[in-house]
């Protein structure tokens, strides 16, 4: 595992990397989310979306980074946080007010930020199924579900051109491993939410 993680980018590529060092924690997670039967009513999923926020709304300032916009396309147009809050309203429910600490910090360097965005831009990858779902509450991309619809390009270009700007980052081998750590911090954030919001 270690071998794999830390390889150069060009032998399997960054975000194969990942998605392998993060696979255990992934799994538990998504099978943590869907044993809430996340469309059985409204306010299950408003439970989600809630969720879906806090998480957001620790990594939106990154949307904000020249320096991340340097190296990965679009940044600015992938943020979700005001597609979240908007979901939100849709639901009734209150949008949260920002809370002074964000779980991944002020001053998070640019590999374990990169490590979040990744965790970020999977989730809207597998956003597609949730859509879907969604439907079933009457719920979709013009209400309630929004934050979950496919960018304008299609939910397979964005993803593959994010993670073609996410493999040509040149890193250090320490580098490579605060991405890894930031990513599978991101999963864990995830789920003490999921704990939190929906028991």
């Amino acid at each position: 595992m270690t071998e794999m993680i830390t390889g150069s980018a060009g032998e399997t590529g960054r975000a194969k990397r990942l998605k392998a060092a993060t696979h255990e924690i992934h799994e538990r997670l998504d099978k943590r989310i869907m044993a809430t039967d996340l469309f059985a009513s409204r306010e299950i999923y408003g439970r989600f979306v809630l969720v879906q926020h806090a998480f957001h709304r620790d990594i939106d300032a990154l949307y904000d980074s020249a320096a991340l916009a340097e190296m990965l396309p679009d940044l600015a147009g992938r943020r979700r946080l005001p597609l979240i809050a908007s979901d939100l309203e849709d639901l009734g429910l209150a949008v949260p007010a920002d809370e002074a600490a964000s779980a991944l910090g002020v001053d998070a360097d640019i590999p374990t930020a990169l490590g979040w965005l990744y965790v970020a831009e999977g989730s809207n990858l597998g956003a597609a199924f949730l859509l879907k779902d969604a439907a079933k509450l009457d719920l979709g991309e013009t209400f309630g579900a929004r934050h979950l619809a496919p960018a304008p390009e299609g939910r397979g270009l964005a993803w593959r051109t994010f993670t073609a700007a996410l493999d040509a980052v040149a890193l250090s081998e320490a580098e490579e491993q605060r991405v890894v750590a930031g990513a599978v911090a991101a999963f864990a954030r995830v789920h003490g939410l999921v704990e939190t919001l929906m028991p």
